[in-house]
């Protein structure tokens, strides 16, 4: 017999789904638009496109087997454990990939005229395959023994059962909350979070401090000029907050169930803590695709050649150089 949903789930689900509609198409047409455009094919939108990749995957991986655990089918322990650490490794991929993309933001107002020497593709490929590596190595961290399976072996055991224990699929049943607050949270999530959060103070007086020589880095007219860096500094001030936004309220309840095993935690409020981590996944694109000019003359072209069926007017690889930031 099929687990029964409540309303709750029902509503849960239902917005799951809808971020994953959302997620998945705008994360494809960024690494799409990345592929038919050459004008974006800089160390910069390498990141990007990491960054789309592993929102494309939470959008058609991570959220159908998040669904599958909050229904908490029947399974062994094994393969509920299997199918909680995909979630892990694509969620920190995320993280690390707004990391990277954070540090180069930072270069690039720290050091612009050097940048393209020192931010090259071969070292931004390297940069992204080390994201990579650490999330595989934190998210299958549970496969290696940190887990929730010596608890399980001993209640199984306790009403007489042999074998593998079974057990209804959840999160919390397999995945250890020592290994999520203390591992994941203190070590993987709250680090690079206050580490961007220095990042923008530093660009904040990187541009404050432009501002106030009242210099304008080209012979183009300056008040054009600040307003770009008051742009940059909306843009970075706009992704700390969603960053905070979407992953900090799932994790102080890890917090509250290890700290406060008595604690009640209502519903509707784990529901919404979940959602707001998969839905950054969807804000991305937004945040970091739509925001820049060369991405939307080319979102424009691909809606008009594959989508009107009315050939776009090619698009101009010799825009004038734009920042990922303007």
């Amino acid at each position: 017999m099929p687990p029964s949903i409540s309303a709750f789930q029902a509503a849960y689900i239902s917005i799951e789904v809808l971020i994953a509609l959302v997620s998945v198409p705008g994360n494809v047409l960024v690494i799409w638009a990345v592929k038919v455009n050459q004008a974006l094919r800089d160390a910069t939108f390498c990141f990007i496109v990491s960054l789309a990749v592993a929102d494309v995957a939470v959008g058609a991986l991570v959220i159908p087997l998040a669904i599958l655990i909050n229904v908490g089918p029947q399974t062994y322990f094994h393969t509920c454990l299997m199918v909680a650490c995909p979630v892990l490794i694509l969620t920190q991929s995320s993280i690390l990939a707004l990391l990277a993309i954070a540090v180069d933001r930072y270069l690039r107002v720290k050091i612009p005229l050097r940048y393209k020497t020192v931010v090259t593709p071969r070292r931004a490929a390297v940069a992204i395959a080390g994201c990579w590596i650490l999330s595989f190595v934190v998210g299958l961290t549970p496969m290696f023994g940190w887990n929730n399976l010596s608890e399980v072996q001993r209640a199984w055991a306790a009403n007489g059962s042999v074998g593998e224990p079974e057990i209804k699929c959840e999160f919390e049943k397999v995945i250890s909350m020592e290994y999520m607050v203390y591992f994941n949270f203190f070590v993987w999530v709250l680090p690079p979070l206050l580490l961007m959060v220095l990042i923008y103070l530093e660009v904040f007086y990187l541009i404050r401090k432009q501002l106030s020589k009242k210099v304008s880095a080209s012979s183009g007219d300056p008040q054009k000029y600040y307003g770009k860096e008051l742009k940059i500094a909306k843009s970075l001030a706009l992704i700390l907050f969603l960053f905070a936004l979407s992953w900090l309220p799932l994790h102080i309840l890890n917090c509250i169930t290890l700290f406060c095993p008595s604690c009640r935690k209502p519903s509707i409020l784990v529901y919404i803590a979940i959602f707001l981590t998969h839905g950054n996944s969807a804000m991305n694109p937004i945040v970091y695709a739509f925001r820049i000019q060369k991405f939307r003359v080319t979102f424009l072209k691909i809606w008009n050649d594959h989508f009107r069926c009315q050939p776009a007017p090619p698009v101009d690889e010799d825009l004038p150089e734009e920042r990922p930031d303007d």
